[in-house]
């Protein structure tokens, strides 16, 4: 039986204030209440003090492909699936990610983004929960249209239950993220090291694959993942034309909409858009393509991920926070909202009665976001000690009671 606790002394960001001095109660693995002023549960059998600091619910990161890094950190050096998906699975806690979707691209390349590779990945990662876990760790199937021999993997996979999320891409030069042949060679020449005739190559290998998988196919993976229950995202659309032949298909999120007229149309139709976290904090694309700050602050995007950068994910909704865009809706932004979008919000996301207690206490250090503790499920799966008191740095919407008790009726179904 889990033991009752009473995390006291801390800054609740809740989904629409801050509650200080705040409290809350957890019991059975699950959020029992939550409060500012008078501790209202005295009954208890621990009590964690959270000095001050901010206590916010764990990170739900929809899109991160560091996973490709673990198992395969340079060109032709490849590690163990079991130890990487571990030590990553680590690394996403130390950065208050509770709930990962794992980004695997079947891309047909060579390494870890080969078919054969990716599926191996992708079951590890799916049978995670069944043994020792510190974190909900999900599967998110990354597939390149142009791959004609991974839509059979894909669809063996789907129809073995490994998937929780399938995204659709086209890296086909001349749209999307590369709109000119060039830059996708210069992308080619970097990540795998080729000569002009490979690019070329590999160019009109992608243009024959893509005519061979054709609409028919991608309509039909489309349609067996949603029969599943997987959420559908699409990947780098351009145009509303495209983003239109997304939803068709079922999509829900449009992820890095690489314009700002594109992320708007997906927003006005009821799309989910995702927009990465490192983007935010570097200050714009990589790719020159939308910069995700502007997105958020048109409202022409809702979710933030982590993307490719762990790290990123917390110190961005920091950083959005002191830009004036408000801890509430910045917190939201990368715990409620992608919970949401991928119909975990029952459960996770926000701080509130009857969801799990999947939450994380963070102080600034020096102005910086840093992570004290991390609880799964009432559980507390890391501790960080930084050696002396770190200063608790008062936020501006700090408003004590303002909220007055958080409660609802959702359900704690537990790790």
């Amino acid at each position: 039986m889990q033991k009752r606790l009473l995390i006291t002394n801390v800054r609740v960001v809740a989904p629409d204030c801050l509650l200080y001095p705040g409290w809350v109660f957890v019991e059975g693995g699950c959020i029992a209440e939550a409060g500012s002023g008078p501790v209202r549960s005295a009954d208890r059998s621990s009590t964690l003090d959270g000095d001050g600091a901010y206590l916010l619910p764990g990170l739900v990161d929809i899109h991160c492909d560091a996973i490709e890094k673990e198992v395969q950190p340079r060109p032709n050096v490849l590690f163990p699936v079991e130890p990487a998906c571990r030590e990553m699975e680590r690394k996403f806690a130390a950065n208050g990610i509770v709930a990962a979707f794992h980004s695997i691209s079947f891309s047909a390349g060579e390494g870890v983004r080969s078919n054969e590779l990716a599926a191996d990945i992708a079951r590890y990662i799916a049978g995670m929960s069944a043994g020792p876990h510190l974190i909900r760790n999900l599967v998110h199937l990354r597939y390149e249209i142009s791959n004609a021999a991974g839509l059979e993997v894909i669809t063996t996979l789907i129809n073995e239950g490994v998937g929780d999320m399938l995204s659709l891409m086209d890296h086909t030069p001349g749209q999307g993220q590369y709109r000119t042949v060039e830059q996708y060679f210069q992308y080619v020449r970097k990540t795998y090291h080729l000569n002009e005739q490979e690019c070329a190559e590999l160019v009109a290998q992608k243009i024959r694959d893509r005519a061979r998988v054709g609409t028919e196919g991608v309509r039909s993976l489309a349609g067996l993942a949603v029969h599943r229950g997987l959420r559908l995202a699409s990947h780098d659309d351009d145009t509303r034309e495209k983003v239109e032949e997304m939803q068709r298909l079922g999509v829900t999120v449009a992820e890095f909409p690489v314009n700002l007229a594109t992320a708007r149309h997906a927003r006005s139709l009821g799309m989910h858009v995702c927009v990465g976290a490192p983007n935010l904090l570097r200050g714009g694309s990589h790719e020159n393509n939308l910069s995700a700050r502007e997105a958020l602050w048109q409202g022409a995007a809702d979710i933030l991920c982590s993307d490719y950068h762990p790290p990123s994910f917390l110190h961005a909704v920091f950083k959005l926070a002191a830009g004036g865009f408000g801890l509430p809706a910045a917190v939201r932004l990368a715990s409620l909202n992608p919970a949401m979008a991928t119909g975990l919000a029952a459960e996770l996301g926000s701080i509130e009665a009857g969801k799990r207690a999947d939450l994380i206490v963070v102080k600034l250090l020096q102005g910086r976001p840093v992570v004290l503790a991390v609880l799964v499920g009432g559980r507390v799966v890391a501790r960080y000690d930084y050696g002396r008191p770190v200063p608790a740095e008062p936020a501006e919407d700090v408003r004590p009671g303002r909220c007055g008790l958080v409660s609802d009726q959702g359900a704690c179904r537990g790790v």
